[in-house]
């Protein structure tokens, strides 16, 4: 009896080690928080075209400074 017992146990850690695959997860952007992400990833794109375009106001503004008393 104490054989059986045993050799189930190891059929059954057999059978689950069997079981474990590499599975590799899903992107993000397809899981439950997949919208707010998405969301994020677009306003990266705003958030350099922004700061673009502030330092090119910047630069604007210093030229306009030296140009008229500088």
């Amino acid at each position: 009896m104490r054989w059986f017992i045993f050799l189930l146990i190891v059929m059954a850690v057999l059978w689950y080690i069997r079981g474990i695959e590499e599975v590799t997860p899903p992107p993000i952007e397809e899981g439950i928080i997949g919208g707010p992400v998405r969301a994020l990833r677009k306003a990266e794109g705003f958030e350099k075209s922004y700061l673009e375009a502030n330092d090119a106001h910047k630069k604007k503004m210093e030229e306009q400074l030296e140009d008229s008393g500088g």
